[in-house]
């Protein structure tokens, strides 16, 4: 299921991050003053200027007739909510935003496959050979060398992990996992295990399922994973959730975080009214991230759209077109950019394999990413399963450089990707129109950005 879409899953967030301000809750105001139309509680994302201290914040939201769940002191950004429509317009309409209110479509389902196994025991057969994607990236041989150190992390900012597949139990970390679904970080292990989504897993296996001789092996199984949930009961991404799990990487000194998703409401998230809200507030949390040593991942996303020519020039996808964050491309069996797969010169980093269907194949399905889920395995298309693959390179990378910034993995993340130049015709369909335009050469371009992303390479220059 490329880019998290969409699930029903419960989480019940309650733990306080030890580095937040969890500000002890005001009583939901219950006068007439402070209730406009409706008792339905929507929760929103607040802007506030950078330094301003967590008591001042707090009285800010409780006079604007809200209840603060949660204050980042770091970024000055906090999560709230409130039953007067008229929360927003207290605060004010450039500083609060309720991403739940002005949701009102669902999309349209993810690119997926198989549908997932649940059976009571995971089949222990040796599925290494259809993982065409890790030889396509050299992971096979880079194992020869190391299979990455147990002191690297990376947290999979997904629908959850289930840490009871064989593969996954000896690499997610409970004490590092999380659930965000208020956008204050809940430990227990209910609001980080996966609902009814198998993505959050999926996209594990292809970072670290065990080298163990029994079904898949992931880039880098030899490091550690921490589930972050940001995934809600039906498939949303709130700018919520995915500040929480950001500023969590941040706080427990992650290594690498894998977001393959884009936050809701909106594919393209501009600088106007409530799109400039969650716009400055992920920026602020992907920086914040930065500046704690986490190197941010992200899916480019499935829409087929150039990043880097966007409806307005201050639009952006987050979390991938943010600085600070490295956004990945997709290719399929035969190395061309997936026909789903987003592009941008200027926003691609780099590529990895992230499947496409075989057309005219007696199995299409074959030409898709093998991986876990719940209960099995699973092949599944999209820039999802791109990402995921930078990850474990960058988890690599990190395991043979310790003491590398974020900045130095990046360039030699770069530096040490397959050149691939752009395709003379990129006419998918036949049809005698290009399906898409790749600007730049071979070192650098949009479809591919510094190239192919090479886990041997990361691990012997």
């Amino acid at each position: 299921m490329p880019l998290v879409r969409r699930v029903k899953a419960a989480a019940v967030l309650t733990a306080v991050l030890a580095s937040v301000c969890a500000l002890p809750a005001a009583a939901d105001p219950a006068d007439a003053a402070c209730v406009s139309g409706t008792r339905t509680v929507s929760r929103y994302i607040v802007l506030f200027d950078r330094g301003t201290p967590a008591a001042e914040a707090q009285n800010e939201i409780t006079a604007a007739c809200g209840v603060t769940t949660v204050y980042y002191p770091q970024i000055s950004v906090a999560v709230a909510t409130s039953a007067d429509t008229r929360f927003d317009d207290r605060i004010g309409l450039d500083r609060a935003f309720s991403a739940q209110r002005a949701t009102s479509r669902k999309r349209k389902a993810e690119e997926t496959t198989s549908t997932t196994r649940r059976t009571g025991t995971v089949p222990s057969a040796d599925r290494t050979d259809e993982q065409w994607d890790m030889a396509m990236i050299n992971a096979d041989a880079a194992h020869d060398v190391t299979t990455g150190d147990r002191d690297v992390v990376v947290g999979v900012l997904d629908s959850g992990i289930d840490a009871t597949h064989p593969d996954l139990k000896d690499a997610v970390d409970p004490a590092l996992s999380a659930g965000c679904l208020t956008g204050r970080p809940d430990t227990t292990p209910a609001a980080w295990a996966p609902k009814n989504s198998p993505h959050g897993t999926h996209v594990a296996g292809t970072i670290a399922a065990a080298n163990d001789g029994k079904g898949t092996t992931g880039v880098a199984p030899g490091v550690r994973l921490a589930s972050v949930r940001v995934v809600d009961d039906d498939g949303r991404i709130y700018p919520e959730y995915a500040v929480c799990g950001f500023m969590w990487a941040a706080e427990k000194h992650m290594t690498v975080t894998n977001s393959s998703y884009f936050v809701d409401p909106w594919l393209f998230t501009c600088s106007k009214g409530g799109q400039r809200v969650v716009r400055e507030a992920l920026t602020r949390a992907v920086a914040y991230a930065h500046t704690q040593r986490v190197v941010n991942v992200a899916a480019a996303t499935n829409e087929n759209v150039d990043m880097a020519n966007p409806p307005d020039a201050t639009c952006r996808v987050l979390p991938a077109g943010l600085r600070d964050v490295l956004a990945v491309s997709s290719v399929g069996t035969d190395k061309l950019k997936a026909g789903y797969s987003a592009y941008g010169l200027g926003v691609i980093d780099v590529t990895a394999p992230g499947g496409e269907r075989l057309r005219g194949n007696r199995d299409p399905e074959s030409g898709c990413v093998l991986s876990t889920v719940p209960g099995g395995y699973a092949r599944y298309c999209g820039t999802s399963m791109a990402a995921p693959h930078v990850s474990g390179v960058l988890a690599l990378l990190a395991s043979t450089h310790p003491n590398a910034s974020p900045s130095t993995l990046t360039r030699l993340l770069n530096n040490q990707s397959q050149a691939v130049p752009c395709p003379a015709d990129y006419d998918l369909s036949g049809s005698g129109t290009q399906d898409a335009y790749c600007a730049g050469y071979a070192p650098y371009n949009g479809f591919y950005g510094h190239g192919l992303v090479d886990a041997l390479a990361a691990v012997t220059s």
